[in-house]
């Protein structure tokens, strides 16, 4: 099968590919804003932690492992109506930010979890022995401490947001996902979908090597 490069609208193109790092923006935005919280919550209130509470640990657990279980695809499905009371619609860039933080945050709040528990629990107990309050522990000790593990779980939440928005395209969720859809697979222009996919391919390299060149600059201080 021959190709025809001509049949590409590059200002289309452009446009979806500004889509789809609106939703990327967006979405890690809201992910960190509340994934972050709640992975450090998960760390405290497991054993051995500053706010060990067994039930509230489990309930957690739970409610982030049900939203992680669940496949994307699915999740876009079932949190149409949720997201069109939220945004006004369910389609378009706005209509996919509601799924994209629902899905992104549990898992970016297990990474943080897994970061701070890399932390040398020597120095929690150091500080406490000082009569540091359990909010300085957590702003001056964990945080800081667990600075490179958060970089590199931020990098992969990112990278794993790319993959998201694109599936949104499945919904008419907008961006270089619903470009390839409509063009690329309904219209059988196979240029379209070898052009996305290059793009993805590269926003996500770009994504990792920004993501290594940070937790390398802050593993120095």
């Amino acid at each position: 099968m021959e190709l025809d490069w001509t049949l590409l609208d590059w200002t289309e193109i452009g446009i979806a590919t500004w889509d789809t790092l609106r939703m990327l923006g967006w979405s890690l935005f809201f992910t960190v804003l509340f994934g972050l919280p709640l992975g450090v919550l998960l760390f405290l209130t497991s054993r051995r932690q500053l706010l060990q509470n067994g039930w509230l640990n489990k309930a957690l657990s739970f409610v982030a492992n049900v939203l992680r279980s669940l496949p994307f695809l699915i999740l876009l499905v079932v949190m149409i109506p949720v997201t069109a009371w939220l945004v006004g619609t369910s389609l378009g860039v706005e209509g996919s930010i509601p799924p994209l933080v629902v899905g992104a945050t549990p898992f970016f709040a297990r990474l943080v979890e897994t970061a701070l528990r890399e932390v040398d629990r020597g120095v929690i107990e150091a500080v406490q022995s000082l009569g540091a309050t359990r909010w300085q522990i957590v702003s001056k000790v964990l945080l800081p401490e667990s600075r490179p593990g958060l970089v590199a779980a931020i990098t992969v939440t990112a990278i794993t947001l790319v993959s998201y928005t694109a599936m949104s395209g499945v919904i008419g969720g907008g961006g270089l996902g619903d470009l390839a859809i409509r063009y690329g697979y309904q219209r059988f222009q196979t240029e379209v979908m070898i052009v996305t996919v290059v793009i993805l391919i590269v926003m996500v390299q770009l994504l990792q090597m920004l993501g290594d060149w940070l937790v390398t600059r802050v593993s120095r201080k």
